[in-house]
């Protein structure tokens, strides 16, 4: 199977460079800067899980013609739109969508653009970041792709896709029901974010003291509230769970939304807690603690 990961970032240039590591067929569409930091240094991983240099093949928006298997978007949100344009030429009728995003506000607009029955639902769970020469540096014990079907059907294709991440260096995992992991990963990270970004700390310091525990199980029950009223299949005990999980994670543990502002980067606020929040006002749920989140990042943009 070809398969065209949209940009070459932290995220696609892990997954990506794990695939191209195990021999398979991976293009990246990138940007000209990109492209020539790639040709010179190579795709450069420096990872927990195992070292790699490998030399990937690339595509810059309107190179090439042809339809690929398979198309993993793995940007962030606010570059989504322009990486819809730039990927259409490379996606046909059998083409299989694979969105690796944050959040549930890009699957509409990935519907709307190739049709529900292209767009497979996908996640990820990875603490890694680029550095500015390029080099993505990863250090979680989770480096884990889920991937499935919308209907939960396991399909020829899915099995296909399977097969195809076999072996790699990751862990690529076949879901028969992606929807809830979707939505429990969008609690995860919108929680945890949105803490780490409030208190400009990582997951050890936030979740300590007199009111760190109690801040964050509010903020899970506020989020899990809103899900819940949009009809999201999620565990009744859900958030319990997360706050185990959290009081789990290594204390140096930061999210990927505050690494963003510590390097004075984009966020996506309006993506994870603004859409969240327009949801809130929509089934009438006030959530006070998710909008001191959504506002403290509104500030950061601001400035």
């Amino acid at each position: 199977m070809r398969v065209l990961v949209v940009g070459a970032g932290a995220v696609g240039g892990y997954f990506g460079g794990r695939l191209v590591e195990k021999g398979r067929d991976v293009t990246f569409l990138v940007r000209e800067r990109r492209r020539k930091q790639l040709k010179e240094n190579g795709l450069v991983i420096r990872s927990i899980h195992g070292d790699a240099v490998v030399t990937p093949k690339t595509l810059v928006a309107g190179e090439a013609k042809g339809a690929f298997d398979v198309v993993v978007f793995s940007n962030k949100a606010y570059h989504l739109q322009e990486s819809i344009r730039d990927a259409k030429p490379y996606i046909g009728e059998k083409t299989l969508v694979l969105p690796l995003l944050n959040g549930m506000a890009h699957m509409e607009w990935l519907w709307k653009e190739f049709g529900k029955e292209r767009v497979l639902g996908g996640l990820c769970f990875i603490e890694t970041t680029m550095e500015p020469d390029g080099t993505i540096v990863q250090s979680s014990p989770s480096h884990d792709v889920k991937f499935g079907e919308w209907s939960g059907e396991v399909t020829e294709r899915v099995r296909a896709l399977e097969e195809l991440f076999f072996g790699c260096n990751a862990r690529f995992r076949l879901s028969n029901q992606i929807v809830t992991d979707m939505w429990h990963k969008y609690l995860f990270i919108a929680t945890m974010s949105g803490a780490t970004t409030l208190f400009r700390a990582p997951m050890g310091p936030v979740r300590s003291g007199e009111y760190g525990q109690e801040l964050l199980l509010t903020l899970l029950k506020e989020i899990a509230s809103i899900m819940r009223a949009h009809g999201a299949p999620i565990a009744d005990d859900i958030e319990e769970t997360q706050l185990a999980q959290m009081n789990d994670m290594s204390p140096h543990m930061k999210s990927s939304m505050q690494r963003d502002m510590e390097k004075g980067n984009l966020v996506e606020a309006d993506h994870l807690q603004g859409y969240l929040l327009t949801l809130a006002k929509q089934y009438g749920i006030d959530a006070p603690l998710l909008k001191a989140v959504y506002h403290h990042l509104k500030l950061y943009e601001q400035q």
